[in-house]
């Protein structure tokens, strides 16, 4: 299959504050890992941010940016977007269309938010995916801690079938590119 790397909102409004999201260094570790193997095998690095009107995301900003740690390559792709969905008012499935991807593997922040949207919008457009188990994060909510919304989400989102395409959870050590 050819595949895509989607590495959703891993910015500094996001991860630099305190708290830090759950598991923040490992994450942003692991989804460097991927995207060194993902360019070894000629896949499609694309990093998404999220973006509001005003506040801590404001296109430009500060934390607008991509988080310090995460290592961005010539040649990597990044796509602005103003929902959790981030093919709503994007040109993301145009350019996975352009490149024939047909499987996506995706990363990054809020587990609740952008990741399942985006996730749900992917297996909806007839993609496969493979939602990396732990590349994924967010922040304690009052509802919820962090790795309550981790594991359920990963338990649940493999579950969703009435989409058609299959949704895998896989640790970022398990997954291949360019199989």
């Amino acid at each position: 299959m050819k595949a895509a790397l989607l590495v959703i909102d891993v910015q500094r409004g996001l991860f630099d504050g305190e708290p830090r999201s759950w598991q923040a260094d490992a994450v942003v570790a692991r989804i460097n890992g991927l995207a060194e193997r993902a360019r070894h095998a000629c896949v499609p690095v694309v990093f998404i941010q999220h973006e509001t009107a005003d506040g801590a995301l404001t296109f430009g900003s500060e934390g607008w940016q991509l988080e310090q740690h995460l290592i961005l390559e010539d040649g990597d792709t990044i796509l602005r977007k103003t929902t959790p969905d981030s093919f709503l008012r994007t040109e993301l499935h145009e350019l996975l269309q352009k490149w024939k991807t047909d499987q996506l593997v995706i990363c990054g922040y809020a587990t609740e938010f952008c990741v399942d949207t985006t996730t749900r919008r992917a297996a909806g457009l007839g993609y496969p995916v493979i939602l990396v188990s732990d590349a994924h994060t967010t922040h304690d909510k009052a509802h919820a801690r962090a790795a309550e919304i981790w594991t359920h989400h990963n338990a649940t989102l493999p579950e969703i079938c009435s989409f058609g395409p299959m949704i895998q959870a896989l640790p970022a050590e398990r997954v291949v590119f360019g199989l």
